[in-house]
């Protein structure tokens, strides 16, 4: 079984951070790459059904994340959000680190305002 450390979970995530912004083009901080609204997108119709509407409205959701949200913010989040459900003691830090807690507080607050404009 491989044992997960704080540090190594950090560091990859570090890593996984400047790996997808390091692209050729800069963008604005605001705007998403396209295959991460995708994912979003296939995400939120998996909860909320596989039609037209839906399609619309989780659009509209992740387009409404990333006018309140940056980028960096929103995929720290998510990083946070997917470590956290590994569970265990090698992950605690990532239920009670205040800046780690804030970030992940900011994603759902956009994603409450984001429900409220397109549902």
């Amino acid at each position: 079984m491989m044992k997960l450390s704080i540090a190594g979970i950090l560091a990859a995530a570090t890593l996984a951070a400047s790996a997808a912004t390091g692209s050729a083009v800069e963008l604005p901080p605001n705007d998403y790459p396209t295959n991460a609204r995708a994912d979003y997108v296939f995400a939120c119709m998996q909860a909320n059904g596989q039609n037209r509407i839906a399609l619309d409205k989780c659009s509209c959701s992740i387009d409404a994340i990333a006018a309140l949200l940056p980028y960096a913010d929103y995929e720290a989040a998510e990083t946070i959000m997917s470590v956290r459900q590994k569970g265990g003691e090698s992950v605690s830090m990532f239920n009670s680190f205040a800046p780690l807690l804030e970030k992940v507080k900011n994603l759902k607050r956009a994603q409450v305002e984001a429900e409220l404009r397109c549902f």
